[in-house]
């Protein structure tokens, strides 16, 4: 039987992972779960499962199998995992989904399978950058006031709510699937998905006459572009920082160290595209 990895999450770095293991481009057709009739000939040497919280309509699919909606907690997690034989578990979901990782750490020790978390590096400023960094999103909210009056929101539609009570000022809002209430009174809703261009970012600063930008440090490039479309316009950033990851779990911070991490401990055979990062 092949060994089997659970990933953890929707990210770019989760479906370049699924990808990388599985021989296939990231717009691979994904089956919907495990043959019934089991593996067929020729099987490769690693299945690969990536579960999806299922938050987003039209997720991006990654390559292999998918599952799709929560466990049930820790210990739904741990059952799974040893239901289904989990030989290991990648956390590659956003750095701001503090209780799946949560989740993940528990269910990971109480099933004795052993657990990885991909993260993308945060960002850090640069000369120009008027960053000010805050611990939540309430804390960003508390911000607003003194710095600007018109906002882009970028910090995804589960957290407009903490923005509902700033009657003063206006929000622009980008998100992949429209917010539900509560949100401020005086909103404009951008639906789209990343990843944007320096270009669109400028415009879409200047057409909306933006003076504040807040963002949470979910890091990487394909979001960075509006941080220096901001510096560029002297604007003031929020940023939210990142929740602590769970103690005593190893990190990669890019796909090429979680493929090496995987084959250490699935080994190089169930692992062939394991190279060095």
């Amino acid at each position: 039987m092949p060994r089997h990895l659970l990933i953890l999450g929707g990210t770019t770095e989760a479906r370049a992972l699924a990808a990388a293991l599985t021989g296939t481009a990231q717009a691979g057709t994904p089956q919907a779960g495990p043959s019934p009739a089991g593996p067929p000939a020729g099987t490769p040497p690693l299945r690969v499962t990536s579960s999806l919280a299922g938050r987003v309509a039209a997720p991006r699919l990654p390559a292999g199998e998918v599952r799709i909606g929560g466990f049930g907690g820790p210990d739904g997690l741990a059952a799974w995992l040893r239901a289904e034989a989990v030989d290991a578990v990648v956390d590659a979901t956003h750095p701001f989904a503090a209780v799946m990782s949560g989740n993940a750490a528990v269910a990971a020790a109480a099933a004795g399978v052993p657990l990885l978390v991909l993260r993308r590096p945060g960002w850090a400023p640069v000369a120009g950058d008027r960053w000010h960094r805050v611990a939540s999103l309430g804390a960003a909210a508390a911000a607003l006031p003194a710095l600007g009056r018109r906002v882009f929101l970028t910090t995804g539609r589960q957290g407009i709510g903490a923005f509902a009570h700033l009657d003063g000022l206006h929000f622009v809002a980008r998100s992949v699937d429209p917010p539900e209430p509560p949100m401020p009174a005086s909103t404009d809703v951008l639906l789209d998905r990343g990843p944007f261009t320096l270009d669109g970012e400028r415009a879409l600063l200047r057409a909306h006459r933006i003076d504040v930008v807040v963002t949470k440090d979910s890091g990487g490039a394909a979001t960075a572009p509006k941080l220096t479309a901001a510096r560029e316009l002297g604007l003031p950033v929020v940023v939210v920082d990142r929740p602590p990851l769970p103690a005593g779990v190893p990190v990669a911070a890019s796909v090429p160290a979680a493929v090496d991490w995987l084959a250490q401990h699935l080994g190089r055979a169930a692992v062939p595209d394991a190279g060095p990062q």
